[in-house]
């Protein structure tokens, strides 16, 4: 079985444990690639930088940062740059042939780019040019599996490569369900909260699993916030080929092992019409 794990960039994550677990799984054989995400780094480099980061909001309802140039210049540095090598850097010092890698090296995701996207402003539908942002629409899969089959635990990072030659940004929780897909994969994503809850404020109200699309209902009306970009990516792993995906916090002791064993929310592919 191979697992992609998606360690979440919020500050509230703590990848500790689950680097811990990456080093007790791939000693027993496991085949794992991780992927990381990055947004509070990123945020903090564009304060830094005197850059004001641009949120919209997609007809969909979810919020996410425009990449102009400048952040995208930031969004580069931060991702592939600093974060994925500090990520390297301690799975090398817990024993993990880990390699770095974002989706450009081996041109390992690829689409096209999208120069306008569209979102609400003010209550209104516009239409915002200048980003530099894709849609993977490609996966590289022999050069992961070429990794795997050698001893590797590959680490990945946004950004992609369009089409048109240019890096641009593309959401790494997509980038995870985007590549458990094509490895036909078991999806971890790990975040700051454990799962998805019918009530928020009610520890006892986790939804354990959907293996019904009665209970894919339940976390479709449940989800709301980031959690609804979890679940988008959850789905499209599933829909793309992957076994199972499971959303479980970061902050458990052992968080990968014990989402495997059941913690978090299991989403599978008979939930999904």
């Amino acid at each position: 079985m191979t697992i992609v794990l998606k360690i979440g960039g919020a500050k509230a994550v703590d990848p500790a444990g689950a680097l811990d677990d990456i080093s007790h799984l791939s000693t027993q054989g496991e085949s794992l690639v991780i992927v990381h995400g990055g947004s509070t780094a990123i945020d903090e480099n564009l304060e830094r930088m005197g850059i004001v980061p641009t949120y919209v909001e997609t007809p969909a309802g979810v919020v996410g940062r425009f990449t102009d140039e400048p952040t995208m210049e930031v969004f580069t540095m931060t991702m592939a740059g600093s974060l994925n090598t500090n990520i390297v850097v301690k799975l090398q010092n817990l024993n993990v042939n880990a390699i770095g890698l974002s989706g450009v090296d081996g041109k390992l995701l690829s689409g096209p780019r999208k120069n306008s996207i569209r979102a609400i402003i003010d209550g209104k539908k516009k239409i915002l040019r200048g980003d530099y942002s894709g849609k993977i629409t490609t996966v590289n899969v022999d050069l992961i599996q070429l990794l795997l089959e050698n001893g590797y635990v590959p680490v990945i990072s946004p950004p992609m490569m369009a089409e048109d030659g240019v890096a641009v940004n593309t959401d790494a929780d997509r980038v995870s369900s985007s590549i458990a897909g094509s490895l036909s994969a078991t999806l971890v994503s790990l975040t700051d909260v454990s799962g998805i809850y019918q009530d928020i404020s009610n520890p006892n109200t986790l939804l354990s699993e959907a293996k019904t699309p009665e209970q894919y209902s339940l976390l479709q009306n449940a989800s709301e916030g980031f959690m609804t970009r979890k679940l988008m990516a959850a789905t499209d792993a599933i829909q793309q080929g992957a076994k199972k995906s499971i959303i479980a916090s970061a902050n458990e002791h052992k968080p990968l092992i014990s989402a495997l064993n059941g913690g978090g929310t299991h989403i599978y592919p008979e939930a999904i019409l």
